[in-house]
């Protein structure tokens, strides 16, 4: 995952909107989202298929989400590294930073939404800072949880979102009834994959391999329960399905 946005607002008929962009190397295999983990049976989300955890994990029976980016610092001992995949999962079930030894993780921002609000732990390999997103529309990418004009795709994109009507809790309706133009912002590639701005993105790597943005999320908490969407093929529309969350 290397962008999430966040939309928090107490009141509303769905406290929390997250919309999560996944960026990785196409040629790294993967699943759509399902309940992909006996160990924990309660959990939905897509598997990453070479080191078996998540991006991003569900919980709808809570309801609750936990989504996890690379982060930027110093890196673990390869000899005692773990996959950040796992922290996804373990925050899920808990709601909480899981008790893990943070020096074997290479750096990372851990954000969990439940109907209790939205927090967001960043390990950036010598120190983790907490903080509690207050109501508003928020943006977390791989340097941290965006609060100024600094980086270019929050400044673009967050005015956007702003701008639009804020999705409400609809009952049996497809996701682009439920989504309104949430779901055009985030599964369009309105600027090129290699604009600094762009949400979705796509770049050929020195070593000839593709980075791009490979799926996209949304994910709505509410007292009524959760909505969850999702889009396989982030530059075809018709791939949008709702999660069966069940």
């Amino acid at each position: 995952m290397c962008t999430v946005i966040v939309s928090v607002d107490p009141e509303a008929s769905a406290p929390v909107l997250l919309a999560g962009v996944r960026d990785e190397i196409v040629s790294r295999p993967w699943m759509s989202p399902a309940r992909h983990w006996p160990d924990h049976p309660g959990l939905i989300g897509g598997r990453d298929l070479e080191a078996g955890g998540t991006w991003l994990a569900t919980h709808p029976a809570v309801p609750r989400v936990a989504a996890l980016l690379n982060g930027r610092g110093v890196p673990a001992p390869a000899a005692a590294r773990r996959s950040r995949g796992e922290l996804p999962l373990l925050a899920a079930e808990t709601g909480e930073l899981p008790p893990v030894e943070l020096d074997r993780y290479d750096p990372f921002h851990l954000l969990v939404g439940g109907l209790d609000g939205v927090r967001l732990w960043s390990w950036d390999g010598d120190g983790l800072t907490e903080d509690k997103l207050p109501p508003g529309l928020h943006m977390v990418v791989n340097s941290g949880w965006e609060r100024g004009d600094g980086n270019p795709r929050a400044s673009w994109f967050l005015p956007r979102f702003a701008a639009e009507a804020r999705p409400r809790w609809r009952e049996d309706c497809s996701p682009a009834r439920f989504w309104g133009e949430w779901l055009r912002l985030t599964s369009q590639a309105a600027l090129p994959g290699d604009d600094p701005r762009a949400l979705l993105v796509r770049h050929m790597l020195p070593d000839g391999r593709v980075f791009a943005s490979l799926s996209v999320t949304l994910v709505a908490l509410a007292e009524r329960g959760m909505r969850y969407d999702f889009c396989p093929l982030p530059d075809d529309l018709s791939s949008w399905h709702q999660v069966e969350t069940g």
